[in-house]
């Protein structure tokens, strides 16, 4: 039996003090608190009913305005300003309408890390994995005991290790790596377990692709999704985060509940049809279904990369379906103007939103009509996840929805575009 420690058993062991195993159960010291628009409004509620006065330290807590903004409402207008107002009043850091996606504005601006807790009331927090952070989601009421007490009770996940091997092909990116996992983990196949990429592969990719892995660990009902920092993980934090950076890893002798292989050279682009997550097929064998809608952003493919890959596709021609575009974050399209990659978008038709979810959450700026069928670059396709529960939304990476905007149905990227 090996002594080593998985990723997970690792930066927990680093934050209680002592060496824990799966199974144990741990009260962690969290580094980062995060709750958005969709979050924030109830879990100030449960804080207060709790009989709290103060959190436990404001600067270590982060508000981020980015399910529904700007508003489209006077009722979530009303939640906004809860939020601003409780912030202001703890000197909580709040980012507002227009600076981006939650998961994605808490890397640009320093308060995510290797080694850090990340506690998150969204699902997606497990995306910070991909710095080596155990990033997790919770419940509205679960973070206002956080924001209270600075302390989080966890029990220490078993790991699932994936292994991805060998070269990508042409037109196939870390989306269809995640979508080919979660087809064969299943979409509770990793429930409570943290998910531990690597191999040559993850080496390779970078920031950007290693957090759409990360992103969709939680389809597979993972408590986390991770991955080792490494030279790409400390250059892009460089300058951005104030705690002391270093390389964290799993020990080579860890042990993992299970292992999955991944041989990338024979992934093809792939689609989640609707209405599960894990029911993937190959782009060849929905080839040719009518789409009227294509979303490309969210917090799985809104980062830069994912535009260069669509501006590429899209360049010189012209969109046959209303294309909505939405960068991760104001960094991301500030870089993109720069690029001249948002010219490229516009002048091929699409529309070009303010940085935040948009439709993937079926809050605005694009719900689907009943009936209709969307390509979209989000994580998940159940019903209603973009505002109508008669929609079909299938799932995919931005190169294969930048070709399905371009033909008005789903094509296979035969074109070198990535």
């Amino acid at each position: 039996m090996g002594s080593g420690q998985t990723l997970a058993e690792k930066i927990l062991s680093l934050n209680v003090g002592r060496r824990v195993s799966p199974g144990d159960l741990v009260v962690a010291r969290v580094d980062t608190a995060m709750a958005h628009d969709g979050t924030a409004p109830l879990a100030i509620k449960s804080f207060e009913s709790m009989g709290a006065e103060k959190v436990w330290d404001g600067s270590r807590i982060v508000f981020v305005i980015d399910h529904v903004a700007p508003s489209s409402n006077e009722g979530t207008s009303r939640l906004h300003k809860i939020m601003r107002e409780f912030a202001a009043r703890h000197g909580i850091r709040l980012y507002d309408v227009g600076e981006g996606i939650c998961h994605q504005v808490l890397v640009e601006r320093g308060h995510v890390y290797p080694g850090a807790v990340v506690i998150g009331a969204d699902s997606h927090t497990c995306t910070h994995g991909a710095f080596a952070a155990f990033g997790t989601g919770v419940g509205s009421t679960e973070l206002a005991a956080v924001m209270a007490s600075g302390r989080i009770w966890l029990r220490v996940p078993e790991s699932l290790k994936v292994v991805v091997v060998g070269e990508l092909k042409p037109n196939v990116t870390s989306k269809d790596v995640a979508l080919y996992v979660v087809s064969e983990v299943g979409a509770d196949g990793a429930t409570y377990m943290a998910v531990e990429y690597g191999g040559e592969t993850v080496e390779k990719m970078s920031v950007d692709s290693r957090m759409t892995l990360t992103n969709m660990a939680v389809e597979m009902g993972a408590k986390t999704g991770l991955m080792p920092s490494d030279e790409k993980t400390l250059s892009f934090l460089a300058g951005r985060v104030s705690a002391p950076l270093s390389k964290l890893a799993s020990d080579p002798d860890a042990e993992y509940a299970d292992e999955l292989v991944v041989e990338a050279d024979r992934l093809e682009p792939l689609v989640a049809v609707p209405h599960e997550v894990d029911n993937v097929r190959s782009v060849t064998e929905v080839e040719g279904t009518p789409v009227d809608q294509v979303f490309i952003g969210s917090c799985t493919n809104g980062r830069l990369e994912d535009l260069r890959q669509v501006a590429k596709v899209l360049k010189g021609r012209r969109v046959k379906v209303r294309t909505i575009v939405m960068p991760a974050s104001r960094e991301v399209y500030l870089k993109a103007l720069e690029e001249g990659v948002i010219r490229v978008l516009l002048e091929s038709g699409c529309a070009v939103g303010v940085p935040g979810c948009g439709p993937c959450v079926g809050g605005h700026h694009g719900i689907p009509a009943p009936g209709e069928t969307v390509v979209a670059t989000i994580n998940r396709n159940f019903k209603g996840r973009m505002g109508s529960a008669e929609a079909k939304i299938y799932l995919a990476s931005p190169i294969v929805a930048a070709h399905a905007a371009l033909h008005g149905a789903i094509k296979y990227p035969e074109e070198g575009t990535s």
